[in-house]
């Protein structure tokens, strides 16, 4: 949506102060764990764009709280499984050997929305090492949260998504729906289903100081049901509350009880 469309559709400009109050009525509060997955675009027109969006976010949640994005990079990744869009397969050879590997301060994430790559370039946010799922935190439980990320599996049990379930922490669904509920893929991991199935996946990082292009283990995750998912769980939840961010319909909600939900889901879907 263009700026001059999100200008008419708004009835006037949202600011650090409306947008806390807005996160206020939906729950946040000071002290809480919060991962956030986002939409700028949906929000309507914000005076200062994603900077104001992350510092009522920060305001809210104060110096006790901590604030979590995705930081995720699938684009370093094997190019033989590329599809959005797909290279000729001669490239492939060559773009495993010359791919700059992932570098916490400098890879850019991708698909994650302009509040979430705002927020990896602000000056005290920690970066996970994950090459594919890392996630950006500030805050109280940074350093706990990003760190030792595993490669193998990057979004189970060693993975920021499990210290925040640990830490009995909140998502906030600021004008995204569940299908970009990374909190689910650890649901997928925890459940036990009969097509579930292993993966090998590959990246260039730096190991010692060199560059390796190296293999791990993973799960075959799907969004395909997180939307059917996400219908089933707000019939159930005792946490869950909706309501707007600016024009951005949002949820929030624990992620604990998102994830044991759905692990059950799974088990009884996923057949």
């Amino acid at each position: 949506m263009s700026e001059g469309k999100t200008i008419e559709k708004s009835k006037g400009p949202q600011t650090i102060k409306t947008l806390k109050k807005d996160l206020a009525n939906i729950g946040l509060k000071k002290g809480m764990t919060v991962l956030a997955h986002s939409s700028m675009s949906s929000m309507g027109w914000v005076c200062g764009g994603a900077v104001t969006v992350i510092l009522a976010l920060l305001s809210i949640l104060g110096k006790s709280g901590t604030l979590i994005m995705p930081a995720h990079s699938g684009d370093l990744s094997d190019p033989k499984y590329w599809i959005s869009p797909p290279v000729p397969e001669k490239w492939w050879a060559e773009i495993r050997e010359t791919m700059p590997p992932f570098y916490k301060d400098i890879t850019p994430s991708r698909g994650m929305g302009k509040i979430a790559e705002c927020f990896r370039k602000k000056e005290g946010v920690l970066r996970s090492g994950h090459p594919h799922y890392s996630f950006c935190a500030y805050g109280r439980y940074a350093k706990k949260i990003t760190g030792k990320h595993s490669l193998d599996f990057g979004l189970g049990e060693a993975s920021p998504l499990a210290k925040i379930y640990s830490l009995d922490g909140y998502v906030l669904l600021l004008g995204v729906d569940n299908y970009s509920n990374t909190s689910l893929h650890l649901a997928e991991y925890r459940a036990d289903y009969k097509k579930k199935k292993n993966k090998k996946s590959a990246a260039p990082v730096m190991i010692k100081g060199k560059r390796l292009w190296i293999e791990f283990e993973d799960v075959n995750l799907s969004c395909d049901d997180f939307i059917d998912i996400g219908n089933e769980y707000r019939k159930h939840s005792e946490t869950l509350k909706e309501g707007f961010i600016g024009l951005a319909k949002s949820q929030f909600f624990k992620q604990k009880e998102l994830v044991d939900f759905a692990v059950k889901w799974m088990e009884e879907n996923r057949k």
